[in-house]
């Protein structure tokens, strides 16, 4: 019987290991088929991919406050510098330069981000607004003037971060509640704790803007 059987396992033997012969070539195969195909589509067509900048300056053209402004950057200038150190906007403040305080906020296409912590590059294209730009003919912006009645401000220094938080919230949200205002707010920190003056600051700009609107 054992003969029997060492003869019935030996064709499986042998069966087993063509297969695994065939398997490992036919990986090989497909393996080396795929490299080839990958370098080939890797070095196709090189003009076709993304063109890279840098490390040098580099010319850009951004629209500041309404108006085309031309400078040259390297790629790594955040937007705050390109204000701070090209065109002297310098009303955003640079604290934590890490996208955490708020103080260096403008309102990009509508939006409040940290200019800190977007490209010169990224803001092509795109409508920047400053806190130099919200007043019109030498009269305060509703925001600002709610922050002096309100005392919204001591050092001053995360001041114009607030106010243009404040302009892109009402913006969005020309009625808001108190309980509205502290969330909306919560990007922006004021190391000398005048929340209290914000928050009413904000809900009298708000009567000032008449939805929000007025001397955008």
């Amino acid at each position: 019987m054992s003969r029997k059987k060492d003869k019935l396992r030996k064709p499986a033997a042998a069966n087993e290991a063509l297969t695994r012969r065939d398997f490992l070539k036919g990986a090989g195969v497909t393996v080396s088929g795929g490299l080839l195909i990958g370098e080939k589509a890797a070095t196709a067509s090189p003009e076709a991919a993304t063109p890279i900048l840098g490390p040098g300056a580099v010319p850009v053209t951004l629209r500041i406050n309404g108006k085309p402004q031309k400078l040259s950057v390297e790629p790594r200038v955040t937007l705050l510098d390109a204000l701070r150190n090209q065109l002297d906007l310098t009303g955003a403040k640079k604290v934590c330069d890490r996208a955490v305080c708020g103080a260096c906020t403008v309102i990009l296409d509508g939006k409040p981000v940290y200019a800190c912590g977007v490209l010169a590059i990224e803001a092509q294209g795109k409508d920047v607004l400053t806190i130099e730009g919200i007043s019109t003919g030498g009269k305060l912006h509703p925001v600002s003037a709610a922050f002096v009645e309100h005392d919204a401000q001591q050092c001053g220094f995360c001041t114009p971060g607030f106010v243009m938080a404040v302009k892109a919230f009402l913006d969005r949200n020309p009625n808001p509640t108190p309980q509205d205002v502290e969330k909306g707010l919560g990007g922006n920190l004021c190391r000398c704790g005048t929340y209290m003056g914000v928050r009413q600051a904000v809900l009298e700009a708000a009567k000032g803007m008449k939805g929000g609107k007025a001397h955008a």
